[in-house]
């Protein structure tokens, strides 16, 4: 069974207000994301891994060098499925409830947590993503390079922000430390989190 794009979780101009615009995502999910899907559907087909779950052949592919196209193709869409739903319009600002509680226990405090996730999305050199992750019943910031995922490290993502400069240029052009910041005080969806957290 070949993979399909995921449809965007909301209107592509829905976060033109929290300055992510219409023309980035028809760059970044119409031809990016779409170009992953493509590459890994020609990849897999006719092998063992055509009939696994997207997740199985992340996993599947990372402990093989020989399939790092694959693993490449696989963890690039799988991040971007998660990534859509990391967004949301006027999302942003400071979570609640139990997932609150828990950033607290392990960070010591909502800003102690900030200021790490922008750290490890800041120091990410080149393309890569910065995540909030479950490991071992711990909240961790994590950051990954290129396609590599919390996935593949037995980690449970809760949240993620994509690094990679076609995630912000048309945007925000350099400035990926604005980017990082408009994330987080416009766009996270503690909600999605919140839900991976109950999940785990």
């Amino acid at each position: 069974m070949a993979f399909t794009l995921a449809a965007l979780p909301f209107a592509a101009d829905a976060l033109e207000s929290d300055h992510m615009s219409a023309n980035t995502f028809s760059f970044h999910h119409d031809k990016h994301h779409a170009a992953y899907v493509t590459n890994l559907n020609k990849m897999i087909e006719g092998t063992e891994m055509a009939d696994k779950s997207l997740e199985e052949i992340v996993k599947a592919s990372a402990k093989d060098p020989s399939k790092s196209g694959i693993f490449n193709n696989a963890g690039q869409v799988w991040n971007h499925n998660f990534f859509w739903n990391s967004l949301k319009p006027d999302g942003g600002g400071t979570p609640t409830g139990a997932l609150a509680e828990k950033i607290n226990a392990d960070f010591g405090s909502f800003d102690k947590f900030k200021e790490e996730f922008k750290t490890a999305a800041t120091t990410q050199f080149g393309s890569g993503w910065a995540w909030l992750v479950l490991d071992n019943g711990t909240l961790k910031v994590t950051k990954t390079a290129n396609a590599d995922t919390p996935v593949a490290h037995g980690q449970t993502p809760l949240l993620t922000l994509d690094v990679w400069e076609h995630a912000y240029y048309l945007d925000f052009q350099n400035r990926r430390p604005d980017y990082i910041t408009n994330f987080l005080d416009n766009l996270a969806n503690w909600d999605f989190a919140a839900a991976n957290l109950a999940a785990a």
